[in-house]
């Protein structure tokens, strides 16, 4: 089976010349690019002929918040173009579909054949081969593991012109290396997923206040059969209300109802703010609104998937409203050993930084496994927070953050990083040594650079 969609949800480049810059979802930093589209599987190799060693990347959405999606004065081959879905087996669940397919184009093909994603992030808009290069992880990690844990094989083209089938028993050190690689060992030219049958778009959702982080761990533990689970958290207020949050938990219905495509979202954000919209008071505001929406300690509802995992989708370009000079996101993962004092750290360090971020999500990491060798995620807490870039104070938060992260010896994500320095990155991710030897020589990225160097591996 064959189909061609075009891609939703993001600006896309589709030309070299006059085009608007490549951004990544969290508009900073900003970098000059030549932009090459990938339209057919053939496409590369030959379109970096003449590109200098270490100058090229394949992109996809740019949903990725810093510059793990950005090279300066490089070439970015965006795959978006080879969105085609390949095959289909309904026996299995098994979807094969070119690496520039979005997952919102998966699930509009797979949602009314009975299937949903294995794991989702916080956006379908993230294509099939982002989804392995960054090893995305969702709300139900303490049961499926990452995404990674889900594909059973792909094609990996490197810039020689060699091609390797990748699965867990060939060229395994490839597939390895390219889950959570970061684009770096190649291009992905298409990929196996193994679905997961439903009979109903809804969601047996309940959601818990809760004060504290005490509680939040007291939930975690009573939801551990629960499949999706996922935490907001206010992480402007003090005293009696520091983090208070709704703890989240959800599993697919399974009272047979009508399995339809989702609508196109049409609501767009119509501007960028001004950088002083969103302030400690505003966010406050809103946090304080957020939290006693829900009038009840406990509500429940029979809610549909997207609101329940994409409610920031539903308006296109959301990121504008953190202003022209972009935004920041910080996640790390802490093991159990040190979770909770290091959330609790992290925490009051935000509330007395007096900068607010909009959005806070906390979840536990479950004990799953990653295929990937630099996959992000493992058992403990992990916390996902953004801010405005705010001159004087936004970097200086981040770089202490990061700082603190390490001490209690956690790690950042790549996918959402910006500010990681090579001193954290090499005590984040000890096996980047290893990693490096399957780096392809033409392939690299802002982060890479920024974090190990022009040009490195083994």
């Amino acid at each position: 089976m064959d189909t061609q969609t075009s891609a939703t949800g993001a600006e896309t480049v589709s030309d070299t010349t006059g085009a608007p810059p490549f951004e990544s979802w969290g508009r900073y930093p900003s970098y000059d690019a030549t932009i090459v589209p990938l339209s057919w599987q053939g496409d590369f190799p030959k379109v970096i002929d003449g590109v200098p060693a270490g100058g090229a990347l394949a992109v996809g959405m740019g949903r990725s918040y810093g510059d793990v999606c950005l090279l300066k004065d490089g070439t970015l081959l965006q795959t978006t173009g080879m969105n085609r879905l390949l095959a289909f087996d309904a026996a299995t669940g098994l979807l094969t579909a070119e690496a520039g397919i979005t997952l919102a184009q998966i699930l509009d093909f797979c949602v009314p054949r009975g299937f949903f994603l294995p794991v989702t992030p916080g956006t379908k808009y993230v294509t099939l081969g982002g989804a392995i290069a960054n090893d995305i992880h969702g709300k139900n990690h303490h049961h499926a593991g990452t995404f990674g844990n889900h594909v059973t094989q792909f094609e990996l083209v490197r810039s020689d012109g060699s091609r390797r089938l990748c699965t867990p028993t060939e060229n395994p050190d490839f597939f390895a290396a390219t889950i959570g690689g970061m684009g770096l060992t190649g291009v992905i030219r298409w990929a196996q997923v193994r679905m997961k049958p439903i009979v109903s778009r809804k969601i047996d959702y309940e959601g818990i206040q809760f004060h504290g982080i005490d509680e939040f761990l007291a939930l975690t533990e009573a939801s551990k059969d629960i499949e999706y689970t996922v935490s907001w958290v206010d992480c402007t207020s003090t005293g009696k209300n520091f983090a208070r949050g709704i703890f989240m938990q959800g599993d697919h219905s399974r009272i047979p109802a009508p399995l339809t495509k989702s609508p196109e979202p049409k609501l767009v954000f119509p501007m960028e703010l001004p950088g002083f919209a969103l302030n400690g008071f505003t966010v406050g505001t809103f946090n304080t609104l957020f939290f006693h929406k829900q009038i009840k300690k406990r509500a429940t509802a029979l809610q549909d998937y997207e609101p329940f995992f994409y409610p920031l989708d539903a308006v296109l370009k959301w990121n504008k409203m953190y202003g022209k000079d972009g935004l920041l996101q910080f996640q790390y993962a802490i093991p159990w050993e040190h979770a909770r004092e290091g959330t609790e750290a992290i925490l009051q360090a935000v509330a007395k930084s007096g900068l607010a971020s909009f959005l806070a999500v906390l979840k536990a990491f479950g004990d799953v496994p990653s295929p990937g060798a630099m996959s992000f995620p493992k058992p403990g807490i992990t916390l996902a927070l953004d801010f405005p870039i705010k001159e004087g104070k936004t970097f200086e938060l981040f770089d202490r953050l990061a700082q603190m992260t390490m001490e209690f010896g956690g790690r950042l994500y790549p996918a959402k990083d910006a500010r990681m320095t090579p001193e954290q990155f090499r005590a984040f991710y000890p096996q980047w040594e290893r990693f490096a030897r399957f780096k392809d020589p033409a392939l690299t990225s802002g982060f890479w650079e920024r974090v190990v160097g022009t040009g490195a591996g083994l």
